[in-house]
């Protein structure tokens, strides 16, 4: 069993990062660029966070949702997806990030695309 990791895409806004860092520092929430992973596709960064079971967190609700689902009818997988549209205010999505960090394994979120906040 493993402690939820997440990945924030390109498009998250930063300070959904900074917020649930600073409410839950031990948190590990790191974003694309820092992976090195800017500009690449959103099939390359699914199968990086794959990779390095990461959950991806993302504002794309449309066209990441897609994909992430064909990875998993193929067989792919994703390590979890979890869309958060652009309207939603910061804390609530913060607080839903460290409730999943808190509460549940990593492995719970397996192939798994869920709206956030919870």
């Amino acid at each position: 069993m493993t402690t939820p990791r997440f990945l924030a895409d390109e498009d998250l806004r930063l300070e959904i990062v900074l917020a649930t860092k600073r409410l839950e520092p031990s948190l590990v929430f790191t974003t694309v660029a820092e992976e090195g992973l800017s500009g690449r596709s959103d099939a390359e960064v699914l199968a990086s966070a794959k990779r390095q079971g990461l959950i991806v967190v993302s504002h794309d609700v449309n066209t990441l949702k897609a994909l992430a689902e064909e990875r998993v009818r193929a067989g792919s997988g994703v390590s979890g997806v979890l869309l958060v549209p652009q309207t939603r205010l910061t804390r609530p999505i913060a607080e839903s990030l460290i409730v999943i960090w808190g509460a549940s394994d990593a492995e719970e979120w397996q192939d798994a695309v869920v709206y956030l906040p919870l």
